[in-house]
């Protein structure tokens, strides 16, 4: 136990409460502060729960990890590093993004609303971007004896700038002025620029600490090649985006249509999403293998940058448990996250203050997160990460049965602490256990992509399922709404069963 506690204080193990701390507060300035923001500006919940979609750049992040692993950023590089230096520029375009946010009233306009929304958008692809080098950085850092310690640090830094962003952000926007029943662009505004401000922490933290020994295999390619490259990234991502625009108005027919056959607009909705968004990837894919294919771009450096770290997962597994795995990495977190996009909006209609929801929710709430961390840290080393990781998935399906108790007891601030005291032990207890487990599963020659290939699906179908949660509310209630999300997290418990024998 001493051995463990030592461990702590090790420089690796300390940096990433720094990091963590850094990559905590995007998040929440996207979902739950931003839904605070969105509800007391009159915006209605399926459009405030839309907004999480924003931060899907975290589970598209394995598109441009390559770019992050493989690009030089000019002298930044040979001054800070490889790590450090996308770590410096992800982080002054996060400042940028919030400091865009805090400059637009969401309640004036539908184009206020618009530029609020790519201000989200531009937050969480640089948040994801920032993500992307601190998991490389944190499993570059360390072998793997010492992950779980550098997960659970990271998680409490994580937490702790969550715990700025989120009750820090309430706090503020309270305290200068700001309530459901009397609106303030000025005090929502004012919050925001003073976390644009708390991210220079992250911004020094980068400057001091050093680069990691890395163990990947540097290849050399011509400018032309890294330019080409770019070009890749930057057609994919136009092609997505284009294919989103201009099948606008063809969406909307054939959902006003299928919601005649259906019967449900809801659930035709949900439906013509998905495929738009199938469409909109196929359409970047044949433009990636259109480039390829007229060698517009190094094929040798497109397959070492994203062939080969998707082959060497495979041959490392095999096909059969590799597709095992990866369905325990894309629902392990389903329950929790679809169920977090609307927390905040639930306590507010509850009767819960800004203050109340800061002080219970956020700054209580953390420091339960805080224990679960390092609780799932000390029993992943002493009974292994596969218990922890199944005790969980079991605990985080299961308490989200506890705000069933807290619709029908309404606004009572005891069952609010109960709720959340295990609501949130469970969270960070499975969240350590969950890092760790990725990082074992990551090749130190592919840490950058493999990780973010990982992460990025970690989140993708629950990020896509929580945009439809203010819907599901809407349509069903708040007690019916928690029942499925407690139902959503059952199956996870036999996926994670199966892993056993390939989990260290």
């Amino acid at each position: 136990m001493l051995d463990s506690i030592k461990l702590f204080i090790h420089p690796r193990v300390a940096t990433m409460l720094f990091l963590g701390f850094s990559a905590g507060i995007p998040i929440l300035l996207i979902f739950s502060t931003l839904g605070l923001w969105l509800n007391e500006a009159g915006v209605i919940k399926s459009t405030i729960t839309y907004f999480s979609w924003a931060a899907l750049g975290y589970s598209f992040k394995f598109v441009w990890a390559p770019l992050v692993d493989r690009l030089p950023l000019f002298f930044l590089t040979k001054t800070l590093g490889r790590r450090r230096a996308w770590m410096l520029v992800s982080q002054l375009s996060i400042i940028g993004a919030i400091l865009l946010m805090s400059s637009i009233d969401p309640k004036t306009n539908i184009d206020g609303l618009n530029i609020m929304a790519y201000g989200a958008v531009l937050l969480g692809f640089s948040s994801a971007t920032q993500d992307i080098v601190i998991d490389a950085y944190r499993i570059e850092s360390a072998d793997k004896q010492m992950q779980s310690m550098l997960s659970a640090t990271y998680v409490a830094g994580y937490r702790i700038g969550m715990l700025v962003a989120g009750a820090g952000g309430l706090f503020i926007a309270s305290y200068l002025g700001s309530t459901k029943a009397l609106y303030s662009y000025e005090a929502w505004s004012g919050a925001y620029m003073v976390m644009a401000v708390v991210m220079l922490i992250g911004v020094a933290t980068t400057l001091v600490i050093s680069e990691p020994q890395s163990k990947h295999t540097e290849t050399q390619y011509t400018t032309q090649n890294y330019m080409q490259f770019f070009l890749l990234f930057l057609s994919v991502v136009a092609t997505f985006i284009l294919i989103f625009i201009v099948t606008a108005d063809l969406v909307n027919t054939a959902g006003q249509a299928l919601s005649e056959i259906l019967n449900n607009s809801h659930l035709a909705g949900f439906i013509v999403g998905i495929l738009r968004m199938a469409f909109a990837l196929l359409g970047a894919y044949i433009v990636a293998k259109a480039m390829i294919m007229f060698n517009i771009v190094n094929q040798a450096m497109v397959d070492s940058t994203y062939i080969n770290p998707i082959k060497d997962f495979f041959e490392r597994y095999g096909m059969s448990v590799a597709v095992l795995l990866l369905a325990v990495i894309g629902l392990y977190r389903m329950s929790d996250i679809v169920l977090g996009v609307i927390a905040n909006i639930f306590y507010q209609d509850m009767g819960f203050s800004k203050v109340e929801i800061a002080t219970v929710s956020k700054t209580f709430g953390l420091f339960m997160t805080i224990a679960g961390g390092f609780i799932g840290g000390m029993m992943a080393l002493r009974v292994g990460v596969f218990k922890v990781l199944f005790l969980g998935a079991l605990l985080s399906a299961l308490t989200n049965l506890l705000f069933i108790v807290l619709v029908n007891v309404g606004h009572n601030i005891t069952w609010l602490y109960i709720t959340i005291s295990m609501d949130n032990l469970s969270a960070g207890l499975a969240n350590t256990a969950f890092i760790a487990f990725l990082s074992s599963l990551t090749n130190v020659k592919f840490t950058a992509v493999q990780y973010a290939v990982f992460s990025s699906l970690m989140t993708l179908l629950p990020k896509i399922f929580g945009g439809y949660s203010g819907t599901l509310v809407e349509q069903f209630g708040y007690s019916k709404f928690f029942v499925i999300t407690t139902l959503i997290g059952m199956p996870i418990l036999w996926l994670v069963y199966k892993t056993k024998s390939y989990i260290k």
